[in-house]
């Protein structure tokens, strides 16, 4: 009766309960050997949480001119490789200072968007100063925008015959940060980023004449 059994039914019987224990091994060293590179891979990679910094983020829509409050702004966590040069990341670091221009909500405040010395250097160059300008027409400050280059202008002295004075550039090439709220309307000023000298120049001449700007 055992010589009638087909001797490859019983291979595949015996094989099936003597597994090829030869390939097992093999397989076990195959996936262990894989585990040991992923765990050198994820040691040599960086923490995630080390690729990221607390930023100071507009909390709603502010407008130019504004003075910051510590309602306006939070602290948020964004990629290392997203946030901007100068980025602030301390609260403390805007509370009550003044925002040169428009912010939406959500945006990373840096120090270039806030009144201070390293705005009137990233507008105008090292060692300039910023002087505010009441334009003669008031209706002007309605188009005047922050980073507008305009020339500041005056009338020159007056002619001994009478005749109207012809019109001065007392600087040229300055650079708009600021344009005051409209609720201000007895006051308003625009706040002009010169170089050092053209900046007294035009702060002695609002003393006493009329000024006006003129938009490029």
């Amino acid at each position: 009766m055992a010589g009638s059994l087909n001797p490859t039914l019983i291979s595949r019987v015996t094989q099936a309960l003597h597994p090829d224990w030869t390939r097992t091994v093999r397989a076990r060293r195959v996936t262990a050997g894989a585990l040991v590179v992923l765990a050198g891979v994820a040691a040599l990679r960086s923490d995630p949480h080390s690729d990221r910094v607390d930023v100071v983020v507009a909390a709603r829509d502010i407008a130019p001119g504004t003075t910051v409050t510590r309602d306006d702004v939070l602290l948020e966590s964004r990629s290392a490789q997203t946030v901007p040069d100068g980025a602030v990341t301390e609260v403390a670091a805007v509370a009550q200072a003044t925002l040169a221009g428009p912010a939406r909500r959500g945006e990373i405040l840096t120090d270039v968007r806030l009144l201070g010395s390293r705005l009137t250097e990233a507008t105008a160059g090292p060692g300039a100063r910023i002087v505010g300008v009441h334009p003669a027409d008031a209706a002007l400050i309605d188009l005047v925008r922050p980073g507008d280059v305009v020339d500041v202008v005056t009338a020159g002295p007056d002619d001994s015959a009478g005749a109207s004075p012809p019109a001065q550039v007392l600087a040229s090439g300055g650079i708009v940060v600021l344009v005051s709220d409209k609720h201000n309307h007895d006051d308003r000023v625009v706040l002009v980023a010169l170089p050092a000298t053209a900046a007294v120049a035009v702060a002695g001449a609002t003393l006493g004449q009329a000024i006006t700007l003129t938009l490029r």
